[in-house]
């Protein structure tokens, strides 16, 4: 097995960054990413997207290219389409890219793997034509291409905004934006009103994005209470009521609707490592524990971007440029005085670009009822588990989701949990009295992602997948058990 100093693990604003830091200091970083172009989702085929015109995905979006253009002069040992399927506290990377897997070890390693969508459990979100707003975005980005209309946004967050702005730039027919934020969130965010006016630039941004839909005509509905996507087969229509009118059902034909409640950290990895990992009740999330320049409870590993706390493009890029700089340093390759140097103007400008985040997470936190649905509401997809079958093991003395997956399978499926996690222990907490911290998240370990016996034996022997191939080992292995 060879090793090498320093991989990177995510081409994200954070992973790019990072491993740009890293060659500026003569450091050949090996950057690994398991989507064939670089940028993360923000910056999504950056290089390739069809659409060229800047003000249609807007001038944030094309903000990324110094970055991507970082990756291309060679310095860079920028590795498109590794998937990660295991990661231990060695070091040892387990990678596979297309058929072929192998394992590599690393001295130090910066986990940069960004953020997924919140779980935005209603009825029916199960249906086909119903979909998350940023796989939306990323539709848009790649392929120029547009999810069916007539198409309805719902939940609340500034992506929701941005992606029913960038939909309508593209010309699609935008039936309705359906806003979740409840009316007290606005009284709870003035507490924090003294970051958001440092961050005035975002709240200009939020605004103009605003006056952009309300000059597309887009209607747009308010402190949205209920949520219903309906049809028979695939979406036909959305149903909802609003606190201004609680006793109506308002309707909407739709062909796709588009969820989105923000979006949480990527832990799978780091939960897989056992390291410790912190609730925050400000974002609604775990995130693992880091210091102010990216160095986890692990000794080795580094935690940069949204996966370690959701803060944005810029704040990732500034985090992965400080991780990438305190694993330079626990490698001899740059002394305390150095370190202070390059550090401290990053420090400053990281708490510059979070200054808002205290007022946009409290504006945009999600309320109870879209965190904990009722009972007839799926929560687990790939298994089928409803939010009243797991309430109803509650109550025979599950108490965690690790004895809950013995008892539904809640979590066993292809996701491995990343789609319920959050809900299934919110839940939980809820019906059992204890505290989330006490309920804890599902045990998580290797394979990450879907890798043939095949392909394991290739990694482990080097022989060729080819090969296995006819020897007739192709079993798919996924975590079907907690341990």
């Amino acid at each position: 097995m060879r090793t090498i100093p320093l991989a990177i693990i995510g081409a994200g604003p954070a992973g790019m960054a990072a491993a740009a830091t890293a060659a500026r200091y003569g450091l050949k970083p090996v950057l690994f990413d398991e989507q064939p172009a670089p940028g993360g989702q923000i910056y999504r085929a950056l290089e390739s997207t069809p659409l060229r015109r800047p003000e249609l995905l807007g001038e944030d979006y094309w903000h990324g290219k110094s970055l991507v253009q970082a990756l291309r002069d060679g310095a860079i040992d920028y590795r498109p389409g590794h998937t990660v399927w295991q990661l231990n506290r060695d070091g040892e990377v387990g990678l596979l890219a297309g058929d072929r897997a192998e394992l590599i070890r690393a001295e130090r390693i910066v986990l940069a793997t960004g953020a997924q969508e919140r779980p935005f459990p209603i009825p029916g979100w199960t249906l086909p034509g119903v979909m998350g707003a940023g796989a939306a975005q990323v539709l848009l980005k790649t392929s120029g291409v547009a999810a069916q209309a007539p198409l309805v946004l719902a939940g609340s967050g500034p992506l929701l905004y941005l992606v029913a702005a960038q939909y309508s730039r593209a010309g699609a027919a935008v039936a309705a934006i359906l806003e979740t934020t409840p009316r007290e969130n606005f009284r709870h965010a003035a507490g924090h009103i003294g970051g958001a006016v440092k961050g005035w630039r975002y709240l200009r941004k939020g605004l103009s994005l605003l006056k952009e839909l309300k000059r597309a005509g887009i209607r747009h509905e308010h402190q949205v209470t209920e949520l219903h996507a309906e049809g028979n087969g695939r979406l036909q229509h959305v149903r909802w009521r609003t606190a201004a009118r609680p006793d109506v059902w308002q309707q909407c034909d739709a062909t796709t609707l588009l969820l989105h409640h923000g979006v949480v950290p990527n832990v799978q990895m780091t939960r897989a490592l056992g390291g410790e990992h912190d609730w925050s009740e400000a974002q609604l999330c775990w995130c693992p524990r880091r210091d102010s320049l990216g160095r986890s409870d692990i000794e080795g590993f580094f935690i940069a971007g949204d996966g370690g706390g959701i803060g944005g493009a810029k704040s990732a890029a500034l985090q992965g440029e400080l991780a990438a700089l305190a694993a330079l340093a626990s490698l001899d390759l740059l002394d305390d005085v150095a370190l202070h140097r390059e550090t401290a103007p990053r420090h400053r400008a990281l708490a510059s670009e979070l200054a808002i985040r205290p007022f946009l997470d409290a504006l945009y936190r999600p309320g109870d009822r879209w965190r904990r649905p009722a009972d007839e509401v799926i929560v687990c997809r790939c298994e089928e588990v409803s939010a009243g079958e797991v309430r109803r093991v509650a109550k025979l003395g599950c108490s965690g989701p690790n004895q809950m997956k013995s008892f539904t399978r809640c979590g066993m499926g292809p996701c491995q949990g990343r789609l319920c996690g959050l809900t299934v222990s919110e839940i939980l907490a809820e019906e059992t009295g204890q505290s989330i911290e006490q309920t804890g998240y599902y045990r998580l370990r290797p394979p990450f992602k879907p890798i043939t016996l095949g392909q394991m034996a290739s990694a482990a022997d080097g022989t060729d997948y080819g090969q296995r191939q006819q020897q007739g080992s192709t079993a798919v292995v996924t975590e079907k058990a907690s341990s």
